[in-house]
Protein backbone atom coordinates (compact mmCIF):
# COMPACT_ATOMS: atom_id res chain seq x y z
CA UNK A 1 0.00 0.00 0.00
CA UNK A 2 1.32 3.63 -0.76
CA UNK A 3 2.39 5.27 2.31
CA UNK A 4 1.39 8.51 0.85
CA UNK A 5 -2.89 9.38 -0.38
CA UNK A 6 -3.11 10.10 -3.84
CA UNK A 7 -3.42 13.72 -4.60
CA UNK A 8 -6.92 15.73 -4.90
CA UNK A 9 -7.75 19.13 -5.38
CA UNK A 10 -8.46 19.47 -1.59
CA UNK A 11 -4.71 19.52 -0.68
CA UNK A 12 -2.70 22.02 -0.01
CA UNK A 13 -0.33 23.74 -2.61
CA UNK A 14 3.34 22.45 -1.31
CA UNK A 15 5.24 25.20 -0.30
CA UNK A 16 9.27 25.76 0.33
CA UNK A 17 8.83 25.71 4.10
CA UNK A 18 8.93 22.78 6.36
CA UNK A 19 5.57 21.73 7.27
CA UNK A 20 3.81 19.65 9.90
CA UNK A 21 5.02 16.51 11.40
CA UNK A 22 2.26 14.78 12.18
CA UNK A 23 3.12 12.04 9.17
CA UNK A 24 6.70 12.28 10.15
CA UNK A 25 8.05 8.38 9.80
CA UNK A 26 8.59 6.87 13.10
CA UNK A 27 12.03 4.59 12.95
CA UNK A 28 10.39 1.65 15.01
CA UNK A 29 7.02 1.55 12.81
CA UNK A 30 7.78 -1.35 11.22
CA UNK A 31 4.46 -2.27 9.82
CA UNK A 32 5.02 0.81 7.82
CA UNK A 33 6.77 -0.90 4.31
CA UNK A 34 8.75 2.34 3.86
CA UNK A 35 10.41 2.28 7.17
CA UNK A 36 10.95 -1.59 6.66
CA UNK A 37 12.94 -0.61 3.31
CA UNK A 38 14.88 2.19 5.22
CA UNK A 39 15.90 -0.26 7.75
CA UNK A 40 16.99 -3.07 4.97
CA UNK A 41 18.94 -0.89 3.32
CA UNK A 42 21.58 1.20 6.12
CA UNK A 43 21.79 -2.51 6.93
CA UNK A 44 23.14 -3.45 3.62
CA UNK A 45 25.13 -0.22 3.63
CA UNK A 46 26.72 -0.91 6.78
CA UNK A 47 27.59 -4.29 5.39
CA UNK A 48 29.59 -3.19 2.60
CA UNK A 49 31.38 -0.73 4.75
CA UNK A 50 31.91 -3.36 7.11
CA UNK A 51 33.65 -5.83 5.35
CA UNK A 52 35.58 -2.76 3.23
CA UNK A 53 37.32 -1.28 6.58
CA UNK A 54 37.82 -5.19 7.41
CA UNK A 55 41.61 -4.57 6.95
CA UNK A 56 42.90 -2.25 9.52
CA UNK A 57 41.75 -3.98 12.50
CA UNK A 58 43.48 -7.14 11.80
CA UNK A 59 46.82 -5.76 9.78
CA UNK A 60 49.00 -6.42 13.09
CA UNK A 61 47.28 -10.31 13.39
CA UNK A 62 48.09 -10.59 9.81
CA UNK A 63 51.85 -9.61 10.08
CA UNK A 64 52.11 -11.68 13.05
CA UNK A 65 50.71 -15.28 11.31
CA UNK A 66 52.03 -14.61 7.65
CA UNK A 67 56.21 -14.11 7.83
CA UNK A 68 56.92 -12.24 4.50
CA UNK A 69 54.18 -9.75 5.12
CA UNK A 70 55.40 -6.35 6.30
CA UNK A 71 54.34 -2.45 7.36
CA UNK A 72 54.83 -1.77 3.90
CA UNK A 73 53.15 -4.32 2.06
CA UNK A 74 50.06 -3.31 4.78
CA UNK A 75 50.57 0.49 3.06
CA UNK A 76 50.15 -0.88 -0.06
CA UNK A 77 47.12 -2.63 0.75
CA UNK A 78 45.55 0.40 2.58
CA UNK A 79 46.18 2.18 -0.89
CA UNK A 80 44.57 -0.41 -2.97
CA UNK A 81 41.80 -0.53 -0.80
CA UNK A 82 40.29 2.72 -2.13
CA UNK A 83 41.87 3.08 -4.85
CA UNK A 84 38.86 1.82 -7.57
CA UNK A 85 36.52 3.42 -4.87
CA UNK A 86 36.53 6.35 -7.10
CA UNK A 87 35.49 5.35 -10.63
CA UNK A 88 33.42 2.42 -8.90
CA UNK A 89 30.76 5.33 -7.34
CA UNK A 90 30.90 6.70 -10.76
CA UNK A 91 29.66 3.74 -12.46
CA UNK A 92 27.41 2.23 -9.65
CA UNK A 93 25.66 5.89 -9.79
CA UNK A 94 24.91 5.68 -13.61
CA UNK A 95 24.01 1.72 -13.24
CA UNK A 96 21.54 2.77 -10.75
CA UNK A 97 19.63 5.44 -12.78
CA UNK A 98 19.24 2.77 -15.94
CA UNK A 99 18.72 -0.79 -13.60
CA UNK A 100 17.14 0.72 -10.24
CA UNK A 101 18.51 0.56 -6.66
CA UNK A 102 17.28 -3.07 -5.64
CA UNK A 103 19.34 -5.00 -8.29
CA UNK A 104 22.78 -2.69 -8.23
CA UNK A 105 22.61 -3.39 -4.40
CA UNK A 106 22.10 -6.83 -4.24
CA UNK A 107 24.29 -7.84 -7.13
CA UNK A 108 26.97 -5.40 -5.94
CA UNK A 109 26.89 -7.06 -2.27
CA UNK A 110 27.26 -10.72 -4.01
CA UNK A 111 29.94 -9.70 -6.26
CA UNK A 112 32.12 -8.20 -3.84
CA UNK A 113 31.38 -11.26 -1.51
CA UNK A 114 34.05 -12.97 -4.38
CA UNK A 115 37.24 -10.87 -3.68
CA UNK A 116 36.65 -10.75 -0.11
CA UNK A 117 36.81 -14.46 0.54
CA UNK A 118 40.29 -14.46 -2.12
CA UNK A 119 41.67 -12.44 0.15
CA UNK A 120 40.54 -13.96 3.11
CA UNK A 121 42.95 -16.92 1.70
CA UNK A 122 45.77 -15.25 -0.18
CA UNK A 123 49.17 -16.87 -0.33
CA UNK A 124 50.88 -14.11 -1.61
CA UNK A 125 51.42 -10.34 -1.88
CA UNK A 126 49.66 -10.02 -5.81
CA UNK A 127 47.10 -12.38 -4.90
CA UNK A 128 46.27 -9.70 -1.55
CA UNK A 129 46.62 -6.75 -3.81
CA UNK A 130 44.39 -7.35 -6.95
CA UNK A 131 41.87 -8.93 -4.39
CA UNK A 132 41.99 -5.40 -2.48
CA UNK A 133 41.58 -3.76 -5.49
CA UNK A 134 38.53 -5.72 -6.28
CA UNK A 135 37.20 -5.00 -2.90
CA UNK A 136 37.93 -1.07 -3.14
CA UNK A 137 34.45 -1.34 -5.17
CA UNK A 138 32.59 -2.22 -2.47
CA UNK A 139 32.55 1.04 -1.09
CA UNK A 140 30.68 2.34 -3.83
CA UNK A 141 27.82 0.92 -2.04
CA UNK A 142 26.71 3.71 -0.24
CA UNK A 143 25.39 5.88 -3.20
CA UNK A 144 22.74 2.36 -4.14
CA UNK A 145 21.01 3.53 -0.61
CA UNK A 146 20.79 7.26 -1.51
CA UNK A 147 18.57 6.75 -4.44
CA UNK A 148 16.43 3.32 -2.72
CA UNK A 149 16.12 5.88 0.58
CA UNK A 150 15.15 8.95 -1.74
CA UNK A 151 12.41 6.87 -3.81
CA UNK A 152 10.40 5.96 -0.74
CA UNK A 153 10.04 9.19 1.39
CA UNK A 154 9.24 12.55 0.04
CA UNK A 155 11.32 16.11 0.16
CA UNK A 156 9.56 16.81 3.35
CA UNK A 157 11.37 13.91 5.24
CA UNK A 158 14.24 13.20 2.83
CA UNK A 159 16.95 15.32 5.12
CA UNK A 160 15.90 12.97 8.35
CA UNK A 161 15.78 9.68 6.38
CA UNK A 162 19.35 10.08 4.40
CA UNK A 163 20.87 11.46 6.89
CA UNK A 164 19.78 8.25 9.38
CA UNK A 165 20.61 5.89 6.19
CA UNK A 166 23.42 7.65 6.18
CA UNK A 167 24.57 7.71 9.54
CA UNK A 168 24.01 3.72 10.85
CA UNK A 169 25.30 2.13 7.69
CA UNK A 170 28.51 3.97 7.83
CA UNK A 171 29.24 2.86 11.10
CA UNK A 172 30.03 -0.46 9.77
CA UNK A 173 33.68 0.75 9.62
CA UNK A 174 33.83 1.48 13.11
CA UNK A 175 31.92 -1.27 14.01
CA UNK A 176 34.81 -3.88 12.16
CA UNK A 177 37.14 -1.93 13.78
CA UNK A 178 35.39 -2.56 17.53
CA UNK A 179 34.94 -6.25 17.17
CA UNK A 180 36.73 -7.75 14.42
CA UNK A 181 39.72 -8.41 16.41
CA UNK A 182 37.56 -10.02 18.97
CA UNK A 183 35.69 -12.39 15.99
CA UNK A 184 38.85 -13.29 14.96
CA UNK A 185 41.59 -13.74 17.93
CA UNK A 186 38.40 -14.74 20.12
CA UNK A 187 35.70 -16.42 18.41
CA UNK A 188 37.42 -18.16 15.71
CA UNK A 189 41.19 -18.59 17.57
CA UNK A 190 40.39 -19.15 21.06
CA UNK A 191 36.90 -20.95 21.01
CA UNK A 192 36.99 -22.85 17.56
CA UNK A 193 41.16 -23.57 17.78
CA UNK A 194 42.12 -21.89 14.30
CA UNK A 195 45.01 -20.17 15.63
CA UNK A 196 46.79 -17.13 14.54
CA UNK A 197 45.24 -17.79 11.24
CA UNK A 198 42.02 -17.12 12.28
CA UNK A 199 41.57 -13.65 10.75
CA UNK A 200 41.12 -15.70 7.72
CA UNK A 201 38.02 -17.05 8.57
CA UNK A 202 36.98 -13.41 9.95
CA UNK A 203 36.91 -12.27 6.73
CA UNK A 204 35.48 -15.18 5.47
CA UNK A 205 32.67 -15.02 7.63
CA UNK A 206 31.62 -11.41 6.46
CA UNK A 207 32.18 -11.73 3.00
CA UNK A 208 29.65 -14.48 3.26
CA UNK A 209 27.39 -13.15 5.23
CA UNK A 210 26.87 -10.40 3.04
CA UNK A 211 26.85 -11.54 0.06
CA UNK A 212 23.67 -13.71 1.47
CA UNK A 213 22.70 -11.00 2.40
CA UNK A 214 22.38 -9.31 -1.07
CA UNK A 215 20.98 -12.57 -2.01
CA UNK A 216 17.89 -11.55 0.71
CA UNK A 217 17.91 -7.90 -0.14
CA UNK A 218 16.63 -8.54 -3.41
CA UNK A 219 13.56 -10.04 -2.25
CA UNK A 220 13.02 -7.71 0.72
CA UNK A 221 12.66 -4.91 -0.66
CA UNK A 222 11.04 -3.22 -3.71
CA UNK A 223 12.32 -0.18 -5.66
CA UNK A 224 9.64 2.45 -5.12
CA UNK A 225 6.22 2.32 -3.51
CA UNK A 226 3.15 0.75 -5.16
CA UNK A 227 1.54 3.39 -7.00
CA UNK A 228 4.73 5.14 -8.24
CA UNK A 229 6.63 4.84 -11.20
CA UNK A 230 10.73 3.78 -11.23
CA UNK A 231 12.40 6.48 -13.20
CA UNK A 232 14.94 4.96 -15.36
CA UNK A 233 17.47 6.47 -17.87
CA UNK A 234 16.96 4.79 -20.86
CA UNK A 235 21.13 3.59 -21.15
CA UNK A 236 23.92 3.51 -18.85
CA UNK A 237 25.50 6.32 -20.45
CA UNK A 238 27.58 9.65 -19.05
CA UNK A 239 25.15 11.77 -17.22
CA UNK A 240 23.02 14.62 -19.01
CA UNK A 241 23.85 18.08 -19.46
CA UNK A 242 21.00 21.05 -20.33
CA UNK A 243 23.29 23.41 -21.65
CA UNK A 244 26.87 24.10 -23.17
CA UNK A 245 27.95 26.10 -20.32
CA UNK A 246 26.98 23.04 -18.05
CA UNK A 247 28.40 20.48 -20.52
CA UNK A 248 31.55 22.30 -20.22
CA UNK A 249 31.46 22.29 -16.20
CA UNK A 250 30.76 18.52 -16.28
CA UNK A 251 34.29 17.69 -18.10
CA UNK A 252 35.78 20.23 -16.61
CA UNK A 253 34.91 18.74 -12.85
CA UNK A 254 35.46 15.42 -14.17
CA UNK A 255 39.09 15.90 -14.23
CA UNK A 256 39.77 15.48 -10.54
CA UNK A 257 38.27 11.96 -10.52
CA UNK A 258 40.76 11.03 -13.06
CA UNK A 259 43.80 12.58 -11.36
CA UNK A 260 42.91 11.43 -7.84
CA UNK A 261 43.77 8.11 -9.52
CA UNK A 262 46.97 9.74 -10.83
CA UNK A 263 48.09 11.13 -7.46
CA UNK A 264 47.33 7.42 -5.81
CA UNK A 265 49.31 5.86 -8.18
CA UNK A 266 52.21 8.80 -8.18
CA UNK A 267 51.99 7.36 -3.69
CA UNK A 268 52.65 4.04 -4.22
CA UNK A 269 55.43 4.66 -6.61
CA UNK A 270 57.09 6.31 -3.35
CA UNK A 271 56.37 2.96 -1.57
CA UNK A 272 59.79 0.63 -1.39
CA UNK A 273 59.08 -3.42 -0.35
CA UNK A 274 62.04 -5.04 0.23
CA UNK A 275 63.88 -2.11 -1.38
CA UNK A 276 62.09 -2.49 -4.47
CA UNK A 277 59.31 -0.28 -5.71
CA UNK A 278 56.11 -1.17 -6.17
CA UNK A 279 55.92 0.87 -9.29
CA UNK A 280 58.18 1.82 -11.39
CA UNK A 281 58.98 5.34 -12.87
CA UNK A 282 58.21 3.46 -15.71
CA UNK A 283 55.23 1.71 -14.89
CA UNK A 284 53.70 5.50 -13.25
CA UNK A 285 53.86 7.25 -16.72
CA UNK A 286 51.84 3.70 -18.40
CA UNK A 287 49.14 5.09 -15.29
CA UNK A 288 49.23 8.01 -16.41
CA UNK A 289 48.72 7.27 -20.22
CA UNK A 290 46.03 5.29 -19.36
CA UNK A 291 44.22 7.59 -17.17
CA UNK A 292 44.27 10.42 -19.91
CA UNK A 293 43.48 7.94 -22.22
CA UNK A 294 39.88 6.67 -20.22
CA UNK A 295 39.60 10.77 -19.93
CA UNK A 296 40.01 11.13 -23.44
CA UNK A 297 37.22 8.63 -24.26
CA UNK A 298 35.22 9.71 -21.15
CA UNK A 299 35.41 13.30 -23.21
CA UNK A 300 34.02 11.94 -26.34
CA UNK A 301 31.34 9.74 -25.30
CA UNK A 302 29.95 12.66 -22.90
CA UNK A 303 29.99 14.68 -26.01
CA UNK A 304 28.32 11.59 -28.22
CA UNK A 305 25.35 11.71 -26.30
CA UNK A 306 24.88 15.49 -25.07
CA UNK A 307 25.91 17.68 -28.41
CA UNK A 308 22.84 15.62 -30.45
CA UNK A 309 20.39 16.19 -27.19
CA UNK A 310 21.45 19.90 -26.57
CA UNK A 311 21.51 20.56 -30.11
CA UNK A 312 17.76 19.06 -30.52
CA UNK A 313 16.44 21.69 -27.44
CA UNK A 314 16.43 20.59 -24.33
CA UNK A 315 12.75 20.13 -22.60
CA UNK A 316 11.90 22.26 -20.07
CA UNK A 317 10.97 19.84 -17.74
CA UNK A 318 14.73 18.28 -17.92
CA UNK A 319 16.63 20.84 -17.33
CA UNK A 320 18.19 21.24 -13.65
CA UNK A 321 20.83 23.31 -12.20
CA UNK A 322 24.48 22.27 -12.82
CA UNK A 323 26.04 24.28 -10.55
CA UNK A 324 23.93 22.86 -7.28
CA UNK A 325 25.96 19.29 -8.52
CA UNK A 326 29.24 20.89 -8.48
CA UNK A 327 28.54 22.68 -4.86
CA UNK A 328 27.73 19.63 -3.41
CA UNK A 329 30.81 17.70 -4.86
CA UNK A 330 32.74 20.48 -3.38
CA UNK A 331 30.66 19.85 0.36
CA UNK A 332 31.48 16.12 0.38
CA UNK A 333 35.11 17.04 -0.93
CA UNK A 334 35.47 18.83 2.66
CA UNK A 335 33.52 16.78 5.31
CA UNK A 336 34.15 13.01 3.66
CA UNK A 337 36.89 13.34 2.81
CA UNK A 338 38.08 15.58 6.02
CA UNK A 339 36.18 12.48 7.95
CA UNK A 340 38.75 9.72 5.84
CA UNK A 341 41.87 11.72 6.81
CA UNK A 342 41.21 12.52 10.18
CA UNK A 343 40.62 9.24 11.42
CA UNK A 344 43.72 7.80 9.63
CA UNK A 345 45.71 10.37 11.31
CA UNK A 346 44.19 11.04 14.76
CA UNK A 347 44.98 8.01 17.22
CA UNK A 348 49.05 9.08 16.05
CA UNK A 349 48.51 13.00 16.47
CA UNK A 350 47.05 12.29 19.97
CA UNK A 351 49.77 10.23 20.78
CA UNK A 352 52.47 11.69 19.72
CA UNK A 353 51.48 15.53 21.20
CA UNK A 354 50.48 14.46 24.60
CA UNK A 355 53.49 12.14 25.36
CA UNK A 356 54.85 14.63 27.73
CA UNK A 357 51.50 14.34 29.87
CA UNK A 358 52.18 11.82 32.38
CA UNK A 359 50.65 10.58 35.54
CA UNK A 360 51.87 10.02 39.27
CA UNK A 361 54.62 7.46 38.29
CA UNK A 362 55.67 9.36 35.09
CA UNK A 363 53.46 7.03 32.59
CA UNK A 364 52.01 8.71 29.69
CA UNK A 365 48.34 9.33 30.04
CA UNK A 366 47.74 9.21 26.40
CA UNK A 367 48.52 5.58 25.51
CA UNK A 368 47.63 4.03 22.70
CA UNK A 369 44.59 2.16 23.66
CA UNK A 370 43.60 5.79 24.90
CA UNK A 371 44.61 7.76 21.15
CA UNK A 372 42.30 4.70 19.59
CA UNK A 373 39.52 5.66 21.79
CA UNK A 374 39.84 9.79 21.25
CA UNK A 375 39.95 8.49 17.34
CA UNK A 376 37.02 5.99 17.72
CA UNK A 377 35.03 9.13 18.86
CA UNK A 378 35.11 11.08 15.69
CA UNK A 379 33.97 8.37 13.90
CA UNK A 380 31.27 7.00 16.56
CA UNK A 381 29.51 10.42 16.30
CA UNK A 382 27.95 9.28 12.81
CA UNK A 383 25.48 7.37 14.49
CA UNK A 384 24.09 11.30 15.98
CA UNK A 385 25.42 13.85 14.24
CA UNK A 386 25.09 12.31 10.20
CA UNK A 387 21.02 12.18 11.04
CA UNK A 388 20.87 15.26 12.83
CA UNK A 389 22.34 17.33 10.02
CA UNK A 390 19.51 15.83 7.72
CA UNK A 391 17.27 16.70 10.33
CA UNK A 392 17.83 20.01 10.64
CA UNK A 393 18.29 20.51 7.20
CA UNK A 394 14.49 19.32 6.74
CA UNK A 395 13.76 21.19 9.68
CA UNK A 396 14.87 24.60 9.20
CA UNK A 397 13.42 27.13 6.54
CA UNK A 398 16.21 26.96 4.03
CA UNK A 399 18.21 23.83 2.96
CA UNK A 400 21.33 26.11 1.43
CA UNK A 401 21.96 28.13 4.45
CA UNK A 402 21.76 25.05 6.51
CA UNK A 403 24.28 23.41 4.50
CA UNK A 404 26.20 26.85 4.76
CA UNK A 405 26.04 26.80 8.55
CA UNK A 406 27.34 23.55 8.66
CA UNK A 407 30.30 24.28 6.28
CA UNK A 408 31.20 27.16 8.38
CA UNK A 409 31.13 24.53 11.61
CA UNK A 410 33.60 22.65 9.80
CA UNK A 411 36.17 25.18 9.21
CA UNK A 412 35.67 26.77 13.12
CA UNK A 413 36.13 23.30 14.50
CA UNK A 414 39.29 22.51 12.37
CA UNK A 415 40.71 25.95 13.31
CA UNK A 416 40.52 25.11 16.82
CA UNK A 417 41.69 21.39 16.44
CA UNK A 418 44.61 23.14 14.99
CA UNK A 419 45.30 24.95 18.53
CA UNK A 420 45.61 21.85 20.27
CA UNK A 421 49.42 21.89 19.36
CA UNK A 422 51.75 24.36 19.49
CA UNK A 423 55.23 23.93 16.84
CA UNK A 424 58.45 23.22 18.41
CA UNK A 425 62.15 23.98 17.70
CA UNK A 426 63.92 21.24 15.50
CA UNK A 427 62.09 18.80 13.05
CA UNK A 428 61.20 15.14 13.35
CA UNK A 429 62.55 11.64 11.87
CA UNK A 430 60.37 12.48 8.51
CA UNK A 431 61.55 16.71 8.63
CA UNK A 432 58.38 17.83 10.07
CA UNK A 433 58.16 20.79 12.72
CA UNK A 434 57.87 19.10 16.41
CA UNK A 435 54.27 19.57 18.07
CA UNK A 436 53.58 19.81 21.17
CA UNK A 437 50.14 20.36 23.06
CA UNK A 438 49.26 24.17 23.50
CA UNK A 439 48.82 24.09 27.21
CA UNK A 440 50.11 21.80 29.85
CA UNK A 441 47.70 19.79 32.04
CA UNK A 442 45.00 17.55 31.84
CA UNK A 443 42.15 19.94 31.36
CA UNK A 444 43.74 20.85 28.17
CA UNK A 445 43.60 17.34 26.95
CA UNK A 446 39.67 17.27 27.76
CA UNK A 447 39.37 20.63 25.81
CA UNK A 448 41.03 19.13 23.20
CA UNK A 449 39.19 15.98 23.12
CA UNK A 450 36.22 18.52 22.97
CA UNK A 451 37.54 20.43 20.07
CA UNK A 452 37.72 17.22 18.12
CA UNK A 453 34.26 16.00 19.03
CA UNK A 454 32.81 19.68 17.91
CA UNK A 455 34.23 19.27 14.92
CA UNK A 456 33.16 16.04 14.16
CA UNK A 457 29.51 16.95 15.09
CA UNK A 458 29.82 19.47 12.05
CA UNK A 459 31.93 17.36 9.76
CA UNK A 460 29.31 14.90 10.05
CA UNK A 461 26.18 16.57 9.97
CA UNK A 462 27.22 18.50 6.65
CA UNK A 463 27.52 15.16 4.87
CA UNK A 464 23.61 14.76 6.65
CA UNK A 465 23.07 17.59 4.95
CA UNK A 466 24.72 17.41 1.88
CA UNK A 467 22.77 14.42 1.22
CA UNK A 468 19.13 15.88 2.06
CA UNK A 469 19.94 18.27 -0.84
CA UNK A 470 21.50 15.50 -3.30
CA UNK A 471 17.84 13.61 -4.23
CA UNK A 472 16.41 17.04 -5.22
CA UNK A 473 18.74 18.01 -8.20
CA UNK A 474 17.65 15.54 -10.21
CA UNK A 475 15.75 12.82 -9.19
CA UNK A 476 15.73 10.92 -13.10
CA UNK A 477 19.64 10.75 -12.36
CA UNK A 478 20.06 10.68 -8.24
CA UNK A 479 22.25 7.22 -8.47
CA UNK A 480 24.58 9.62 -10.75
CA UNK A 481 24.44 13.07 -9.09
CA UNK A 482 25.08 10.66 -5.59
CA UNK A 483 27.78 8.55 -7.32
CA UNK A 484 29.96 11.92 -8.49
CA UNK A 485 29.45 13.57 -5.27
CA UNK A 486 30.73 10.13 -3.37
CA UNK A 487 33.13 10.32 -5.38
CA UNK A 488 34.64 13.63 -4.97
CA UNK A 489 34.92 12.35 -0.92
CA UNK A 490 36.79 9.95 -1.78
CA UNK A 491 39.16 12.46 -3.90
CA UNK A 492 39.11 14.83 -1.17
CA UNK A 493 40.38 11.74 1.06
CA UNK A 494 43.33 10.90 -1.40
CA UNK A 495 44.39 14.98 -1.64
CA UNK A 496 44.04 15.19 1.91
CA UNK A 497 46.18 12.13 2.88
CA UNK A 498 48.64 13.00 0.43
CA UNK A 499 48.85 16.17 2.02
CA UNK A 500 49.10 15.04 5.56
CA UNK A 501 52.41 13.00 4.28
CA UNK A 502 54.04 16.28 3.45
CA UNK A 503 53.18 18.66 6.32
CA UNK A 504 52.85 18.63 10.33
CA UNK A 505 49.64 17.12 11.76
CA UNK A 506 48.79 21.27 13.42
CA UNK A 507 49.18 22.65 9.51
CA UNK A 508 46.99 19.78 8.38
CA UNK A 509 44.47 20.92 10.29
CA UNK A 510 44.12 24.56 9.04
CA UNK A 511 44.82 23.23 5.39
CA UNK A 512 41.33 21.19 6.23
CA UNK A 513 39.61 24.35 7.38
CA UNK A 514 41.09 26.37 3.90
CA UNK A 515 39.60 23.44 1.88
CA UNK A 516 36.16 23.97 3.84
CA UNK A 517 36.38 27.45 3.15
CA UNK A 518 36.66 27.09 -0.53
CA UNK A 519 34.00 24.76 -0.58
CA UNK A 520 31.82 27.48 1.38
CA UNK A 521 32.54 29.54 -1.08
CA UNK A 522 31.55 27.71 -3.94
CA UNK A 523 28.48 26.31 -2.33
CA UNK A 524 27.54 30.22 -1.71
CA UNK A 525 28.15 31.02 -5.44
CA UNK A 526 26.32 28.22 -7.15
CA UNK A 527 24.01 26.10 -4.62
CA UNK A 528 20.33 27.17 -5.34
CA UNK A 529 17.73 26.13 -2.78
CA UNK A 530 15.97 23.44 -4.32
CA UNK A 531 12.40 23.32 -5.46
CA UNK A 532 9.86 21.59 -3.38
CA UNK A 533 12.34 21.03 -1.10
CA UNK A 534 9.64 20.58 1.88
CA UNK A 535 6.69 19.03 -0.01
CA UNK A 536 4.69 16.41 1.85
CA UNK A 537 4.01 14.03 -1.10
CA UNK A 538 5.43 12.84 -4.12
CA UNK A 539 3.34 14.39 -6.61
CA UNK A 540 3.02 17.81 -5.31
CA UNK A 541 7.17 18.58 -4.75
CA UNK A 542 6.57 21.65 -7.03
CA UNK A 543 9.84 20.99 -9.15
CA UNK A 544 9.64 21.50 -12.79
CA UNK A 545 12.40 18.97 -13.64
CA UNK A 546 9.87 16.20 -11.82
CA UNK A 547 6.13 15.80 -12.87
CA UNK A 548 3.79 14.01 -11.36
CA UNK A 549 3.96 10.49 -12.57
CA UNK A 550 1.56 8.34 -13.82
CA UNK A 551 0.39 6.24 -10.77
CA UNK A 552 -0.98 3.38 -13.60
CA UNK A 553 2.62 2.94 -15.02
CA UNK A 554 3.71 1.30 -11.99
CA UNK A 555 7.19 -0.25 -12.57
CA UNK A 556 8.98 -2.76 -9.70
Amino acid sequence: MSDTPPPNDSQPVATNAPAGDDDAPKLLDFQQERIRVLHYTWIAFFMTFYVWFNLAPLATTMRDDIDWLTKEHIKILLIANVALTIPARIVVGTLIDRFGARIVFSWLMVIMAIPAIVFAFADTFTQMMISRLAMSCVGAGFVVGIKMVAQWFPPKYIGRTEGFYAGWGNFGSAWAAMTLPWVALTFFGDWLGLGESAWRWAMVLNGVVMGVYGVMYYYLVKDVPEGRTLEKTKKAEPMMMTSYWDLTQYLFWSIPLFGALGLLAWRVSNVEVNDDVILSKSGLYVVYAALALMYAVHVVRTLQVNLPYLKAGVPEEEKYHFGSVVALNSTYFANFGAELAVVSMLPAFYENVFEPLTNGAGQPIVTATVAGFVAASFAFVNLVARPLGGYLSDKLPNRKRTMLGYILGIVAGFVLMGLIAKWMPGVDDDGLRNLAPAFGGITWLVIAVLFTVGASIFVQGAEGATFAIIPMVNKRMTGQVAGMAGAYGNVGAVVYLVVYSLVDARTFFFILAAGAFVSFAITLLMLEEPKGAYAAGFDDEGDETNPPVDASATEV
